[in-house]
């Protein structure tokens, strides 16, 4: 049996020539002792990691970790759950996002949040679904409003599939075209990063390799942080990963540097399957 380790390695000698240099890439995001819970549970513990700009950062660990928590931390979803409480501090270049005089909903707009499963809005059109975030920001104009939506469908790579359909109901769409929509919903309103939280988790090979190849050409543009279970997933797509366990940060670095030569027993571990 051929350690899983070797397979991520040998995949990441098959994608590593289209990362181009990363180590000079400036902070975008700068998470400082982040713990945050619901109740009486904490379920992440002392956080500080940042995420570099340009850059895709994936973030593993086994289920319950506070992978998603750490995600929804960083645009300030975790907050609207009844009962969900976080300290510490998250700067979006040099500002704090959870300062008193930050509205929330500029932060969102700012960070937007693609979710494990595809959630387009089933009685609006795929136009629609793609136009909504400009509308509910006072875009009007209405050839502005096109344009935008055509653009942001082709960053989706989803234009070509389905360009003369944008009338029909974005519940008409296959499983993976529905994410890539909901990515260009996301896209429209021009955020800074762009978070996924397990985008490919319900999704068949075909539909996450069209994922995955966006994500390498998002990075261009943006900062993404994605959440996976898939360690040979992260292994193609990732620049950095960070390795959770039981609400901690275990280990962050390079992503060749961790699967390859990981610095923590636990993180070699996790990636060689021995558990999670």
């Amino acid at each position: 049996m051929i350690n899983p380790q070797v397979l991520v390695r040998l995949e990441r000698k098959s994608t590593s020539g289209n990362r181009g240099d990363t180590d000079n890439l400036k902070q975008k995001l700068q998470v400082d002792n982040l713990s945050a819970g619901f109740g009486q549970k904490k379920v992440l513990d002392g956080i500080s990691i940042s995420f570099k700009e340009n850059a895709v950062t994936a973030i593993i660990g086994p289920s319950g970790c506070g992978k998603s928590t750490l995600v929804r931390c960083l645009n300030r979803m975790h907050e609207v759950t009844p009962g969900a409480w976080v300290t510490g501090h998250v700067f979006l270049d040099d500002e704090d996002i959870f300062s008193l005089d930050i509205d929330p909903v500029v932060i969102r707009r700012r960070i937007g949040m693609v979710f494990q499963k595809p959630n387009p809005f089933p009685t609006m059109s795929i136009f629609d679904n793609v136009a909504a975030g400009l509308r509910l920001n006072g875009v009007r104009d209405r050839k502005l409003v096109s344009a935008k939506v055509e653009e942001n469908l082709k960053k989706a790579f989803l234009w070509d599939e389905i360009g003369d359909r944008i009338n029909e109901s974005g519940a008409s769409l296959s499983g993976g075209q529905q994410q890539r929509l909901c990515i260009a919903r996301a896209l429209a309103v021009e955020p800074e990063v762009v978070l996924m939280d397990e985008p490919c988790s319900a999704l068949d090979p075909s539909a996450t390799a069209k994922i995955e190849q966006l994500m390498r050409e998002l990075k261009k543009n943006y900062t993404v942080v994605v959440v996976t279970h898939n360690m040979q997933q992260a292994a193609r797509v990732s620049d950095y990963t960070a390795f959770l366990y039981v609400g901690k940060l275990i280990e962050y670095g390079a992503t060749d540097e961790i699967f390859e030569n990981p610095k923590n027993k636990l993180t070699e571990n996790y990636i060689t399957g021995r558990f999670g």
